[in-house]
């Protein structure tokens, strides 16, 4: 049997190239995301635990009360970053989904002209092993 060449291959080669860098770009935006999510939760974890803190006197209020204001103030800033690196992450998702469909449909195609490669070459033997069958029946038909 002749082996079957893909004439699209490189094609298929590189859309395969494709999908894995944005696979890697998208697993990099969910760290990035990952990250945020828990400098946030860190900086609301902070905040929870001094804001019920007590405080002695006027100045331990007076920067216990500057230092909420500024994390309540990086709170509000890794909430927009946050957000931010979602919508990035949903972008690459929907990148990465463009690729995998891109790869898929070549793939497809491939599959498809291998199917259709694999049922000529049976075809042709097929046609072979008729052909010695009935050469095979002429000469048993001559011997007798």
């Amino acid at each position: 049997m002749e082996s079957y060449k893909f004439r699209l291959q490189k094609l298929l080669d590189m859309r395969a190239d494709k999908e894995e860098e944005s696979k890697r770009l998208f697993k990099e935006a969910q760290l990035e995301r990952e990250g945020a999510e828990q400098k946030l939760n860190s900086l609301k974890n902070d905040y929870n635990k001094y804001r019920t803190s007590e405080s002695k006197n006027l100045v331990e209020q007076k920067l216990k009360h500057m230092y909420l204001n500024a994390l309540n103030l990086s709170i509000v800033e890794a909430d927009a970053a946050l957000k931010q690196k979602n919508e990035k992450l949903e972008e690459r998702r929907e990148q990465l989904k463009q690729k995998q469909i891109e790869r898929k449909t070549v793939e497809t195609l491939k599959d498809k002209q291998f199917k259709a490669f694999a049922k000529e070459q049976e075809l042709i033997e097929q046609k072979t092993n008729d052909e010695f069958a009935l050469y095979g029946f002429l000469r048993a038909r001559e011997r007798r």
